[in-house]
């Protein structure tokens, strides 16, 4: 008999209009979906027919049937349900009042202890411990708080949905280079091309410091895959954005978009290995997605789906991957047309992985790595947004800049000045 949990959705967007019927397609149950507003969550859950909805995020997280949380929502939400999902919370009731602490890392499992009954204060502890699968943070200190967060409950789902990373053709791609069918690796280039990401009314993608705009909305994903491929870290980087579309015919007056349309970034990585990025959101026309990996011995490049190949020796290339799944049936109209369809097809390997995972465990909270082994962590979402904040340092200083990772919580005031600075230039 299969144990899958049941789910949360957190979110109303296209991702998890595409999320729901893909978890379904597996044999998950999608117990709840939450909105950030109670009208949001309830259009969606007519619509998807999920009977409970909500716009409170503890009616998820405590519901009894849910124990996988998937979260595609605004960058700037993201570590405050991911971190709450993973650690307990603790509510003292002082008085007639309950105040709430979250993340104690002593508690691991659902507790109440009851009330004296001399009315002394008391104090309800409950382990939420959800497994979670979520979208990138906003910044790298909401980041390094989810990886502390999942580092107190490693025997808990932490991963960061980068759907590419379960791609066939990626997949394949890293078993080759690990099989030096390139040799040594020298050099990686990847490009993307598509029209404008921005909403129909203004937005979080709008916004720079929300984590709006190219690099940080596929950016982000191409940095973690070619870490993935290769094995090697960014050290150093430099970068330049741009912000071409400012107002268009829905977002005008006051307002005006300070995220990135266009963005170009080079990475010295470890081992050598140089590495080029263009991401160009001005384009009509067809989504173009390729990445390639050049060696000593060849190259391969992965267009869309599809993985090519040619060794030195060789005339031409060959197909090694052609990627034949269908996506779009069971699949709502809307979700589809905004989701491209190589990310389409990731989030089908994603939910298949997933289900891969959990299928035949002895409870519905437990669950087999090797099915998801190539997933990517909190761990490395804190990278991704490290590389993402040395580049846009890079941007404004117009210098090479070194790719530093939080290893502790700076101070509350530096921030601050930090902010202050940015938006001053």
């Amino acid at each position: 008999m299969k144990l899958l949990p049941g789910v949360g959705v957190f979110g109303t967007g296209s991702s998890a209009r595409v999320l729901v019927p893909l978890l379904r397609a597996e044999g998950f149950t999608v117990e709840a979906l939450w909105g950030k507003t109670e009208e949001e969550a309830k259009q969606l859950a007519e619509e998807m027919n999920i009977t409970f909805y909500t716009s409170r995020t503890d009616d998820v997280l405590l519901h009894q049937d849910v124990d996988l949380v998937c979260i595609n929502i605004p960058p700037p939400l993201t570590r405050q349900i991911s971190v709450k999902a993973l650690a307990p919370v603790v509510k003292l009731q002082l008085s007639g009042e309950e105040q709430e602490m979250e993340g104690d890392p002593g508690l691991t499992s659902l507790d109440v202890v009851t009330p004296y009954s001399t009315g002394a204060p008391c104090c309800s502890r409950k382990g939420i411990g959800k497994n979670v699968v979520c979208e990138k943070a906003a910044t790298s200190m909401d980041a390094f708080r989810m990886v502390t967060a999942s580092r107190y409950y490693p025997q808990l789902m932490s991963l960061v949905g980068n759907v590419l990373r379960f791609l066939p053709a990626f997949v394949r791609m890293k078993q080759l280079i690990a099989e030096h069918y390139v040799g040594a690796v020298m050099i990686c280039d990847a490009r993307i091309y598509s029209g404008s990401l921005l909403s129909p009314s203004y937005g979080w993608i709008c916004d720079e410091l929300m984590g709006g705009g190219g690099l940080h909305t596929m950016g982000t994903y191409i940095v973690d895959l070619l870490t993935h491929l290769t094995g090697q870290k960014a050290e150093k980087v430099h970068g330049l954005l741009k912000t071409f579309v400012r107002q268009n015919a829905t977002i005008r007056g006051i307002r005006h978009v300070t995220s990135d349309d266009f963005c170009f970034f080079q990475m010295l990585m470890g081992g050598g290995v140089c590495s080029t990025v263009t991401l160009n959101f001005n384009m009509p026309g067809a989504f173009v997605h390729e990445v390639m990996v050049v060696g000593s011995a060849g190259r391969l490049v992965a267009r869309g789906a599809d993985l090519y190949g040619q060794k030195n020796s060789a005339a031409q290339e060959e197909l090694l991957v052609r990627d034949s799944l269908a996506v779009g049936a069971g699949l709502p109209e809307q979700g589809p047309q905004d989701v491209p369809l190589l990310y389409l097809k990731g989030m089908v390997y994603m939910v298949q992985a997933l289900r891969q995972s959990f299928q035949g465990q002895g409870d519905r909270r437990t669950w087999d790595r090797t099915p998801v082994s190539m997933a990517a962590s909190f761990e490395d979402g804190l990278y991704m947004q490290s590389v993402v904040d040395a580049i846009k340092r890079s941007s404004r200083s117009g210098e090479w800049e070194t790719v530093e990772m939080l290893a502790e919580e700076p101070d509350a005031n530096q921030n601050l000045s930090e902010t202050l600075q940015r938006n001053n230039l």
